[in-house]
């Protein structure tokens, strides 16, 4: 396949997501449970949750078990960790807003709370041949990054937008706030991290086309 043809093959499948995913039934769950949400923080206006985002998950909303939820650190660590979603947000919490970027033309800035990633990543010890950190959902996506964007800068998992917890719609328990990335690195649903040394690891829309780095700075095709 030429690559010209690869990236039409990519914006088809991204064009059939956007006219096949949205539900009115997601819709009117997710506007009921953002009743009251902030729609101003620190003189920055926020995008609402219910109404600026388009749903265009590979396999429509996941419906976690807030019970039943568990998350994984994994890989080439030294000791596995388990996390329940209590236990994690009760954790002290990062606030920041942040402007997600998708890359079919729509953005939304919102207040994100949640919890650093390098904190889990050294409580499970990171082996030194270690490179990469690839993020898997429940809904079977997966995306990766350089160890280093994520130790070297306040990469956090949102369980909180515009100060309310996430809704299912939108990724909970968890959702990756990669700031400078666009939107298809912002992985959701997120349950297992892995530490790995394969630097070539290609997510689900990389291994289809898409740039592996993401950088908002760039085209999103490699």
């Amino acid at each position: 396949m030429t690559k010209l043809a690869l990236k039409m093959t990519v914006l088809l499948l991204v064009l059939v997501s956007i006219g096949t995913c949205g539900n009115k039934a997601d819709q009117d769950t997710t506007e009921s449970a953002t009743s009251g949400e902030l729609k101003e923080y620190e003189g920055v206006k926020l995008s609402s949750v219910a109404s600026d985002f388009v749903e265009n998950s590979i396999e429509g909303p996941q419906h976690v078990d807030r019970e039943k939820y568990r998350l994984q650190v994994t890989g080439l660590v030294d000791s596995v960790r388990t996390f329940g979603y209590d236990q994690l947000v009760s954790r002290p919490s990062i606030k920041k807003v942040v402007t997600l970027n998708c890359v079919e033309g729509w953005s939304a800035t919102i207040l994100w709370e949640g919890i650093l990633v390098r904190d889990l990543l050294s409580e499970a010890g990171v082996e030194s041949t270690a490179n990469t950190v690839i993020f898997h959902a429940s809904d079977g996506y997966s995306t990766s990054f350089p160890l280093s964007y994520v130790t070297e800068n306040d990469i956090i998992m949102a369980h909180r937008m515009n100060g309310l917890t996430m809704p299912p719609e939108r990724g909970f328990p968890f959702e990756l706030v990669a700031g400078g990335k666009w939107g298809y690195k912002w992985i959701r649903w997120i349950d297992r991290i892995e530490l790995s040394d394969n630097d070539k690891y290609r997510g689900f829309w990389e291994s289809r086309g898409y740039s592996n780095d993401g950088d908002l700075k760039k085209g999103f095709f490699d």
